[in-house]
């Protein structure tokens, strides 16, 4: 059997200019970065309306077994394509930690993955070492403004802003800099988070333009003075600077997948530490280059999904018109409790116990967000009829139908049943789409209402420091941001070891922080880490290249 790496390795791929003439591009809206790469110029299509049907891929909370969402999300749009749609791909760009780490990329798998691969599990263009350059130039500046007199009496124990680097390296979660005497800075702890944590990467995803980008970033808070006031990067003068290091970057990349479908891949936060999806700039482009566009959110329904409703399409006046929600029986089986062993094996009892998993995210798309959903059952050889058979029963009674997808193995060809499964939903249920709370509500009613709502916890316990916190951001005139909820992506709860549906459970928020720039006030639950470390024997150890420089273990 193949690896993703030489399938991707034996695809013969078309020159980008081709992939973009397939939905109207000129070479003059292109910038190449080689032969099959290239970034788009949104000020070409600035005036251009949205014509197409957004389609959002989402899954149940992830396992070991996996669930193979970017890869649906890919096989799905070459189906669209194979049924004679005009299809585009906007999915997120790969950060460098998990491709080294344990997690893997995020080109897709098998036969249903976008290339050129290595690239894009790489370096791609370079946006992630960019937002990295911006990120730690603001960190500069800051400890600088400190050192040359301090101004703006910047309160050292309340700087807020944080070093990143686009690895898992958990030696600088926490870190104390300024050593070695007077002229090496000013002593303090200061620490790193990975870049996608960023909040800049944030910024970058939820920015219309230039314009808007560098305002973002102008009204990121970085610090505290010591009259307990916000330091806002504008006071530090860096927001220029920052915005001429992110001026290729917020361009969407342009791509294919092995069939040749067209692919605008860019930007990429995590979302069980920020938002989870790829920019605006890339969906809005292909909202109007493509008559149906598949966009995904990363993890399961209940962090992605819920970010992409509640933030983005609040953003960016959103409305998905159909949403496409991934499982495994085997991770379902895992849900229920059968061991990693024996999930090939047919367990109907574990899989009914697994079930209210699925079925909790189908509610909440449906219910809770008002829109049409189809489940998509990646299919391995060990599902057998029976197994099929239960999760079909349970989500009909939900009017949900489940469509198989084989796109691993057949490409396009195995995703035919989901896209006109996806396509007759469009045709056939309008969307009422709302979401899960109001703008104008209070910043803890928000909370409680994605904690009860979404996730079926019976209330939200607050740590002293962070009720303290979001007083006093409200009092600072940020209440009517949207939350992002930092949380475990395994568990509905705020425990991963709480499997299934779980009952009985409270959502415990341990730290609060307001994203100014990019617009929400991000809430910290459980034992959430914005800095991943490496496994024991990290996917780096297996990864090589030859002296042709072909690369090798890279999935």
């Amino acid at each position: 059997m193949k690896t993703d790496i030489e399938i991707a390795q034996a695809a013969e791929m078309l020159p980008i200019g081709q992939i973009a003439r397939q939905v109207g591009l000129d070479e003059d809206k292109l910038e190449y970065y080689g032969k099959y790469k290239a970034k788009v110029d949104t000020l070409a299509l600035r005036d251009a309306p949205r014509k197409g049907k957004l389609i959002l891929v989402t899954a149940i909370n992830p396992t070991p077994a996996g669930e193979g969402k970017t890869t649906t999300s890919v096989g799905l749009g070459d189906a669209l394509h194979r049924l004679g749609k005009n299809a585009v791909l906007a999915l997120r760009e790969p950060s460098l930690g998990p491709v080294f780490g344990v997690k893997g990329g995020a080109a897709g798998g098998g036969y249903a993955q976008v290339v050129p691969m290595e690239d894009i599990n790489l370096h791609f263009t370079g946006d992630f070492h960019a937002i990295g350059a911006a990120n730690n130039l603001l960190s500069a500046m800051l400890d600088n403004h400190i050192q040359q007199g301090n101004a703006l009496d910047i309160d050292v124990r309340r700087i807020t802003w944080r070093r990143c680097v686009d690895m898992n390296d958990r030696q600088l979660r926490n870190i104390v800099c300024g050593l070695g005497g007077k002229v090496n800075g000013v002593p303090r702890e200061d620490g790193f988070d990975i870049t996608v944590a960023s909040e800049i990467m944030a910024v970058l995803c939820l920015a219309s333009d230039l314009v808007d980008l560098k305002a973002r970033l102008g009204r990121m808070v970085v610090a505290y003075n010591r009259s307990g006031e916000p330091v806002y990067c504008s006071d530090l003068k860096a927001q220029g600077a920052m915005t001429a290091l992110l001026k290729d970057a917020i361009r969407p990349n342009l791509v294919q997948t092995l069939e040749h479908t067209p692919a605008l891949i860019h930007g990429g936060p995590f979302a069980n530490i920020a938002h989870g999806c790829n920019s605006v700039a890339a969906t809005d482009t292909a909202l109007k280059l493509g008559d149906y566009v598949v966009t995904e959110a990363g993890f399961g329904a209940d962090l992605g999904a819920e970010k992409f409703l509640d933030i983005k399409c609040r953003a960016a006046g959103l409305t998905p018109d159909a949403v496409v929600i991934v499982a495994t029986v085997r991770a379902l089986k895992h849900h229920g409790g059968c061991p990693k062993a024996a999930l090939g094996s047919e367990d109907l009892s574990a899989l009914e116990k697994g079930l209210p998993n699925l079925l909790k995210h189908v509610e909440n798309i449906t219910k809770v967000y008002g829109l049409p959903a189809v489940v998509a059952i990646n299919q391995f050889d060990s599902d057998t009829d029976a197994e099929i058979a239960m999760i079909r029963d349970a989500c009909g009674k939900y009017g949900v139908r489940v469509a198989l997808s084989q796109v691993w193995a057949k490409g396009g060809e195995g995703g035919e049943e989901l896209a006109r499964e996806v396509l007759r939903i469009i045709d056939e249920a309008k969307p009422d789409f709302h979401f899960a709370y109001e703008s104008a509500a209070p910043l803890t009613d928000k909370i409680e209402a994605v904690a009860r709502k979404v996730y079926g916890a019976d209330g939200v316990d607050y740590a002293p420091a962070a009720a303290k916190e979001l007083q006093r951001l409200t009092e600072l005139g940020y209440g009517n941001l949207p939350v992002c909820m930092a949380k475990t992506q395994y568990s509905l709860s705020d425990d991963a070891g709480k499997l299934g549906a779980p009952t009985g459970f409270r959502i415990k928020v341990q730290k609060v922080k307001v994203s100014a720039g990019a617009g929400f006030v991000v809430v910290l639950t459980g034992d959430i880490m914005t800095m991943p470390g490496l496994p024991k024997v990290p996917a780096a150890e297996h990864i090589d290249v030859d002296e042709n420089g072909v690369i090798t273990g890279l999935f």
